[in-house]
């Protein structure tokens, strides 16, 4: 058998059903062979960044890796945000990169790069398949790595002349990775802790964004009266309305409310490394040594200690840890219903729109879409603050998906929303985005359009690189440098995609703006024309230059 198809076979056997691609003459092969394969969907991009972002919102629907292939050189060049995303995020990512022919390998050949030394310290595994033979092993032992411990990406370089080659090799089968379950002891140890905390709080993080992890983290939390409060970009996996509901770790979080978390007497950190951006800083929990007791459940063990040293770490399971947690019976703790209260009231300060002279608060196109979309809606959100809208009024019930990027890469809100569309055919998608991330990737659209997805993409068009123009304001304020954008008008970008395209100036024309957007059976984008003044949904440019 040629390689090239042995590839596709295995593919195919580790459950592979979509492959986001911008094509190379590289892998050649590979595009011959998939063209016999109806039943891997080929995803044909228009920048191999976007098809690498794809890969990854399709693994954060999945929870199975996302597949993308690229050719060498520039392609994997391109490519190369998506495999640290998904580093920085902890998906699943498999990256097939076209090499070239072996015989020109180390001789600086067109294109030529060393993918290990270039990718090796974002990626699980870099590998080169310089033996069709060791094809089968390679691709087992890929999947292997990226769903195993703390799920990643890996790189696979493929020799343009290795792919051509005859071989007898046999594909292999997958291998689910090994779960390490909790030991009943240490959960007990969790237990005894938890029951002497007066004001315990339990940050809860991506590992448990499954409908087990959900159902178990909602049970536990109901259990011991536990106030939960979400990592960055993982809000919508409990229930927001819940009183036990304690906020999200985003990205400059009101100081009160850090203030108000920080009175925990004991943290349990369950699915979630904490990182900086959940510990505002390595401020909370602080690091190396935490102000509080902390109890760090993760499934890597390499990840328990690294950054904070805990009080009892546990490298298992996290929903099975939960569940355990929720089995056991702990006497009730009468401070904690209040406790759980002030940091609701903290974490849910409620919403009313404001007029704005310099244009519309992008809040309140949100809040009339999460008004008006169906329930089962999946939100796609590019980095940029006009996501602190979404985070502050969606209503997030515990039961639906979202994807936003946690590691901060710009770019991810178009063509996530298109892998989501492609994904949940029959489901509406949201993807919202600011004016810089629309113009890194918004080409995209062109492959919702080729492959029939329906996604519906709102830019909040507010003529800035918002989120740095904050730090600006904040640190230089009224010294505007380089945050500056110049826009086309998105509607009309968005017709001539073959897209509907709305245009919204002024409040009076959300409602029925928004009406019309979800109404269309087709992809669909809508212009906001943001305020700047409300930069974001906790401060104004008027405050930031008053506090500096």
């Amino acid at each position: 058998m040629r390689a090239a198809d042995l590839l596709a076979e295995c593919l195919a056997a580790h459950g592979v059903d979509r492959i986001f691609c911008v094509p190379g003459e590289s892998y050649l092969s590979l595009l011959d062979a998939l063209a016999d394969r109806p039943a891997i969907d080929l995803v044909v991009c228009r920048h191999e960044g976007g098809a690498g972002l794809m890969g990854v919102a399709d693994a954060r629907l999945t929870r199975r890796p996302g597949v993308v292939a690229v050719s060498r050189g520039p392609g994997a060049t391109n490519a190369s945000i998506a495999v640290h995303l998904a580093q920085q995020d902890a998906l699943p990512l498999v990256l097939l990169v076209g090499q070239v022919a072996r015989h020109e390998r180390g001789r600086g050949a067109f294109q030529e790069v060393d993918y290990a030394a270039f990718l090796g310290s974002m990626a699980k595994m870099v590998a080169e398949v310089n033996d069709a033979g060791r094809l089968p092993e390679t691709i087992a032992r890929a999947f292997h790595a990226a769903r195993s411990g703390t799920p990643g990406p890996v790189v696979i370089a493929l020799p343009e002349d290795m792919l051509a080659d005859d071989t007898a090799a046999q594909v292999i089968a997958p291998v689910d990775p090994a779960v390490s379950l909790p030991a009943p002891g240490l959960v007990a140890k969790a237990a005894a802790l938890l029951g002497e905390a007066k004001r315990p709080l339990l940050i809860a993080g991506g590992a448990l964004d499954d409908a087990r992890g959900r159902a178990a983290l909602a049970r536990a939390a109901e259990t011991h009266g536990l106030p939960v409060v979400l990592t960055f970009k993982h809000q919508e996996i409990f229930d927001n309305a819940s009183p036990l509901y304690a906020g999200h770790l985003g990205f400059k979080i009101p100081k009160p409310q850090v203030e108000a978390l920080s009175r925990a007497d004991l943290v349990l950190a369950v699915g979630t490394r904490i990182g900086d951006t959940p510990s505002q800083g390595y401020n909370f929990p602080s690091a190396p040594e935490p102000a509080q007791p902390l109890i760090h459940v993760w499934p890597d063990p390499e990840v328990i200690g690294r950054v904070f040293r805990p009080t009892l770490g546990l490298s298992c399971d996290p929903a099975g840890f939960i569940e355990m947690l929720a089995e056991i019976n702990l006497p009730e703790v009468p401070e904690r219903a209040g406790w759980a209260a002030e940091l609701h009231a903290i974490a849910t300060p409620g919403y009313t729109p404001e007029a704005r002279a310099d244009g519309v608060e992008f809040g309140a196109v949100v809040a009339e879409l999460a008004r008006t979309a169906p329930h089962d809606t999946i939100l796609t959100m590019d980095a940029g603050n006009f996501s602190s809208w979404i985070h502050r009024v969606w209503p997030w019930d515990g039961t639906q998906q979202a994807i936003g990027a946690s590691g901060g890469a710009m770019g991810l809100g178009v063509p996530g929303a298109v892998a989501a569309s492609l994904r949940n055919p029959g489901r509406c998608v949201l993807g919202f985005t600011g004016d810089g991330g629309a113009l890194m990737t918004g080409s995209e659209l062109a492959t919702a359009v080729a492959k029939g997805a329906k996604p519906k993409i709102i830019v909040s068009a507010n003529g800035s690189y918002g989120t740095i123009r904050l730090h600006q304001e904040r640190d230089h304020p009224g010294r505007v440098s380089g945050t500056d954008l110049a826009n086309p008008c998105f509607a009309s970008w968005g017709r001539s995609f073959g897209a509907l395209g709305i245009r919204v100036e002024s409040p009076e024309e959300v409602a029925d703006a928004c009406a019309e957007l979800l109404a269309h059976d087709g992809p669909a984008v809508m212009h906001v024309q943001a305020s700047l003044e409300a930069i974001a949904a906790t401060t104004t440019i008027t405050k930031l230059r008053g506090e500096a």
